[in-house]
């Protein structure tokens, strides 16, 4: 069983906005960290930000200001509220325990156009 499902990517211009969720399965997701991560084209999946249980967040240098982690335990949601989006931020993303242990999901894709 695959335990995270990513959606709400889609097409934007840059410096537009778009908030990804993540609904998550399991009976200790409020005891994990848990991070979103991106695969660009030809490049390795790497985390943008993540997020404790009690809410604390560390986030890339690359989205730092623009990206925002949130979570609600009692919906064992994740959330990603990105603004001014670039080109370079187009990519795969997913959300998977932090650092990663469980298996990926199959992401949703971000599309910023310039």
């Amino acid at each position: 069983q695959v335990p995270f499902v990513e959606s709400g990517g889609g097409l934007v211009q840059a410096g537009g906005s778009l908030r990804l969720s993540c609904a998550a399965s399991g009976s200790t997701f409020s005891r994990n960290a848990i991070g979103w991560y991106r695969q660009a084209p030809g490049k390795q999946r790497a985390w943008v930000a993540y997020i404790y249980s009690a809410g604390i967040a560390n986030y890339a240098g690359s989205v730092q200001g623009r990206f925002t982690i949130s979570r609600d335990n009692a919906k064992k949601s994740v959330y990603l509220q990105m603004n001014s989006l670039k080109p370079d931020d187009t990519a795969v993303y997913y959300c998977n325990t932090f650092p990663q242990q469980g298996s990926w999901g199959q992401g949703t894709q971000v599309t910023v156009s310039s």
